[in-house]
């Protein structure tokens, strides 16, 4: 199907240019956040700044940086980007980077809450309630009144940074259960107070987030948030509450779309990316005792579920019928077929992540050829990259973390 004939069909022309809020991007596909493993002392490196100008080259409307950290704590490693003076004018070496390409680019801000790292923060994990991490082995303390509100200004914050950085939209991390998500998750929330119980309760987090980064930036940047439909836990966050969650978010005003995702980094990792579980490969980073843990029950946690293309598209669909709001689908989208199918299904958006790591160039490839397959075989094994350089382990083109920080 040609360009003329995807725009006479009545269905967007995913690869014509199309509003997000205040923003005109050049296309309708965005590099997801995948967390790229190139910062170094929680500052932008020439290697972070490369990563995403491969992308932008490559054809994406808006590329995505993650994950920036609103606070020390809330950090999965102490490398990642954080929030602060001294991150600004590597971040505006990045921004004009990648508009030299002519994308759009979007800042991942969040707190990881019971995901952090509090061995390599040096400092404890935040939780909803007290909640013990089999992988960091150490106990995430509750999150009292006082860190909330911090944290939630420290997001506002974050996003005033943003835009001072030259970014074009912030996007909240609302998924994975990080702490908006897990307090959003039952499971994960035991809380007596106005943030745990109903869901009405379990999501004030969330939406106060969403309020205060739209209070801060008004309309100077779009402002998405990545939220989770399920967790994939017994228990846990489920669509039957994501879809009047995601109609508060729209009713509150905050948002300028909705990127729809799954999982849950803290209990069941495998379910946002269906394919390979690359057991052998995880073991050989980990620290022990976890390498012998991942060795002997590794299959117990990280579970294997099999690939297809627009894999997240049935549930999508239904918050798609619950809201007006633009949407972005996530999930095994790899090829022209894929992101039609979306265009068709009234998203209004793709998020590709695993396909362009393979092939950063695969926008520009298939613009120059529908026909054109991706490369991308779903192996997972980019997922063992992610503190050392993310890349596709089939074409290093990355490598090490090994340039000094930009500062000034």
């Amino acid at each position: 199907m040609t360009q003329n004939a995807h725009q006479t069909s009545g269905v967007p022309d995913v690869l014509a240019p199309a509003e997000l809020g205040p923003l005109t991007l050049r296309n309708r596909t965005i590099k997801a956040a995948t967390y790229e493993g190139l910062s170094r002392d929680s500052l932008v490196t020439q290697e972070l700044i490369d990563f995403h100008v491969r992308h932008a080259a490559g054809g994406v409307g808006m590329t995505t940086v993650a994950y920036c950290a609103v606070a020390p704590e809330g950090r999965t490693d102490r490398h990642q980007v954080l929030w602060r003076t001294e991150a600004l004018p590597g971040l505006r070496r990045l921004t004009e980077a990648v508009h030299a390409e002519g994308a759009a680019v979007s800042a991942q801000i969040g707190h990881a809450g019971p995901v952090a790292n509090p061995k390599s923060n040096g400092l404890p994990a935040l939780a909803p309630s007290r909640h013990f991490h089999k992988t960091t082995l150490s106990f995430a303390r509750e999150a009292t009144r006082a860190d909330l509100r911090r944290i939630v200004r420290q997001h506002a914050e974050g996003a005033r940074m943003a835009v001072d950085a030259g970014f074009d939209a912030v996007e909240i991390h609302l998924g994975h259960n990080y702490l908006a998500s897990s307090f959003l998750s039952p499971r994960v929330n035991r809380r007596k107070d106005e943030y745990g119980g109903s869901l009405e309760n379990r999501a004030r987090l969330a939406r106060e987030i969403a309020r205060a980064v739209r209070a801060e930036v008004g309309q100077e940047v779009a402002v998405l948030a990545k939220l989770n439909m399920d967790d994939g836990v017994p228990g846990g966050f489920w669509l039957d509450e994501a879809i009047p969650v995601a109609q508060w978010l729209e009713a509150d005003g905050s948002l300028d779309a909705l990127e729809l995702t799954v999982g849950s980094s803290l209990l069941n990792p495998m379910y946002l990316f269906k394919g390979d579980v690359p057991l052998r490969e995880f073991a050989s980073v980990m620290p022990e005792p976890v390498r012998t843990g991942v060795k002997l029950v590794g299959n117990r946690v990280l579970r294997e579920y099999p690939y297809r293309d627009a894999y997240l598209l049935e549930q999508a669909r239904q918050i798609r019928a619950a809201v007006d709001l633009p949407l972005v689908l996530l999930g095994g989208i790899t090829d022209r077929s894929s992101m039609d199918l979306a265009m068709r299904e009234g998203f209004e958006y793709v998020g590709m992540a695993r396909a362009l790591l393979r092939e950063p160039d695969l926008v520009n490839r298939i613009r120059a050829d529908e026909a054109t397959p991706s490369l991308c075989i779903h192996c997972n094994k980019c997922m063992v990259t992610i503190y050392g350089g993310t890349r596709c382990v089939l074409v290093d083109t990355i490598g090490v973390r090994t340039s000094a920080p930009i500062t000034g």
